[in-house]
């Protein structure tokens, strides 16, 4: 049975009207793309009832909308940068001209004419929909701009500042609705907060009340930057719709809260959210750290390490027993470094556990346990639990206090392969600290194999990275000799549309220890930090300076980087 005439779409009618295609022809057209599940215009075009001409002047005249040819226009190169290509395939639009604020966009079907309050999010433009011939759009976005192969996994490579004019453009909508009453503003704003976050690699999310208003923060490659400042008045709307999505209690606002939101990001594609909040003097800050499984775990090669470096790493995850602990700051990216290892063993022959506070990626094999004190599971239960069902490898979130150190330390003497952490500035010092918690030297000394200590430096944008030009005497006094500087040139940032003040990335300096014999006989003998530091260097050990340094030769980052994060 047929598609009665009255649900044929407009643009269809006109081609019916226009005698192009018959009523029959359009019914069955319509009836058969609807149980395909697929555009009418692409099927229309594709099994040859109307070509992509009369479907864009028929479309054209149904919405009012003016109809372009795309083979007489010249696209300038700014205005391509606007968009990715990946986003641009995504959205099925091409942005064309840019004039002031605004921004002539082409798309084929209306079905995408939604899709303009993306291009207003990702290029801070007021876009104006125009109609293209379908398959001259199909052509151009499949040949790509060429100048956005650096997109993102999410599919949008937006600059930070430009993100920051998005957030905005949003924060005065909600200044001209805060006294409407309605929510729909509120939950497009937390809906877009979240997925442009998620789509420029931010890694958290700070929403902070002040005395006369909001302040939202997105936490970029390390760095926090200001991109939006809302009213005071929307705040407990703006905190409620959040703790909603973290299914927290909305009328408890005078203790923190933790929670969790499990975004959908895309079709395919959920991204979790660990969300907190605080109470302070102004009202409740909330701060959202996003928990990516695909980009935190990244694979070995690309974490940073020097060859000699990876290969210590490798061979201590290659060993039946012992323990290989990774230590640093909080946000120094060592739940990137225990989950890389773990994706490395993580096989089917392989039992391994996890005990964390809280499991912030998933990694299908392995059991993961979240800790909670509230209810006596701690990391030292969850440990003991662990024990009594024969893992092969054991990951403790934090070593915390010397009940957790003892078990972790009887595991790995005992057959087991255990990985964990410790708040310490150096691997040297790590040692020492387990001594001071009141771990036995001879302990120590026998079942640790490996320590990583590690810092996250920003990456140098490879598209506006510039020679240095700091004086040569400087460069000599942070370490730097007079014959390399004369054979390797050092980079500084400079700042473009594809990155954020210069850098786009991270990468880990890392110091990578391995605990030899003469180091164990060093610990049982009471030798400091300071001697274990000595003998490392002797042994040729890099330590976290000399690995910065390292990276400024390569070029991967520049001198400001290496003097933030190895400063003391």
């Amino acid at each position: 049975m047929g598609t009665p005439i009255t649900k044929l779409p407009g643009y269809v009618k006109q081609l019916v009207s226009s005698k192009i295609i018959d009523l029959e022809v359009a019914e069955q057209s319509v009836q058969k793309a609807y149980n395909e599940k697929a555009s009418i215009l692409e099927w229309l075009f594709r099994n040859r009832i109307a070509t992509s001409g009369e479907l864009a002047k028929a479309i054209s005249h149904e919405y009012g909308l003016s109809c372009v040819n795309l083979d007489s226009i010249d696209i300038r190169l700014d205005v391509a940068e606007l968009m990715s290509d990946e986003q641009k395939n995504r959205l099925n639009l091409l942005p064309l001209y840019r004039y002031g604020n605004n921004l002539i966009v082409a798309i084929a079907d209306p079905v995408h004419l939604p899709n303009m309050d993306d291009v207003k999010f990702a290029t801070s433009l007021r876009p104006h929909p125009v109609f293209a011939e379908f398959d001259k759009l199909k052509a151009h976005l499949s040949m790509g701009s060429g100048f956005n192969g650096s997109a993102s996994s999410a599919g949008m490579a937006v600059s930070t500042e430009a993100i920051t004019q998005n957030i905005a453009l949003d924060t005065q909508e909600l200044k001209q609705n805060e006294d409407d009453g309605e929510e729909v503003e509120i939950i497009s704003f937390v809906d877009k907060l979240l997925s442009h976050a998620i789509q420029s690699k931010v890694s958290d999310i700070h929403i902070e009340p002040y005395e006369k208003n909001l302040r939202i923060r997105y936490r970029v490659d390390g760095m926090l930057k200001v991109i939006a400042t809302p009213p005071i008045s929307i705040a407990s709307r703006l905190t409620s719709r959040i703790k909603v999505l973290s299914r927290m209690n909305i009328s408890e606002r005078r203790v923190p809260q933790d929670g969790r939101i499990r975004f959908n990001f895309t079709d395919k594609k959920d991204i979790d959210f660990r969300v907190n909040t605080l109470p302070t003097i102004y009202g409740e800050k909330v701060v959202m750290r996003i928990l990516d499984s695909d980009s935190a775990t990244i694979g070995v090669d690309k974490l940073g390490f020097e060859k000699k470096q990876q290969a210590a790493f490798v061979d201590a995850l290659a060993k039946p027993d012992g323990m290989v602990l990774v230590t640093g700051p909080t946000g120094s990216g060592k739940t990137v470094t225990l989950y890389t290892g773990l994706g490395m063993v993580n096989t089917p022959e392989k039992n391994i556990s996890t005990a964390e506070d809280p499991a912030e990626i998933n990694m299908p094999g392995v059991n993961q346990v979240n800790v909670n004190p509230n209810v006596g599971l701690t990391f030292a239960s969850a440990l003991r639990a662990f024990l009594r069902q024969d893992p092969d490898i054991i990951m403790v979130g934090e070593i915390r206090d010397l009940e957790t150190a003892e078990i972790s330390i009887k595991a790995a003497q005992t057959g087991h392969l255990v990985l964990s952490t410790l708040h310490t500035n150096s691997a040297p010092e790590t040692l020492t600290r387990l001594l001071n918690m009141g771990i036995p030297p001879f302990n120590i000394a026998s079942s640790i194999h490996l320590i990583i200590a590690q810092r996250l430096a920003r990456r140098l944008c490879e598209k506006c990275k510039r020679p240095s030009d700091i004086p040569t005497e400087t460069l000599k006094q942070i370490g730097f000799s007079a014959e390399e500087l004369a054979n390797t040139t050092l980079y500084e940032a400079v700042g473009c549309s594809k990155c954020s003040q210069g850098y786009k990335g991270r990468v880990g300096i890392y110091q990578v220890m391995p605990i030899s014999a003469q180091m164990g006989r060093m610990v049982m003998d009471g030798g400091n930090s300071l001697d274990i530091a000595e003998l490392a260097q002797k042994e040729g050990i890099s330590d976290l300076r000399q690995s910065a340094m390292q990276k400024v030769r390569q070029g991967v980052t520049s001198v400001a980087e290496l003097e933030r994060v190895t400063k003391d």
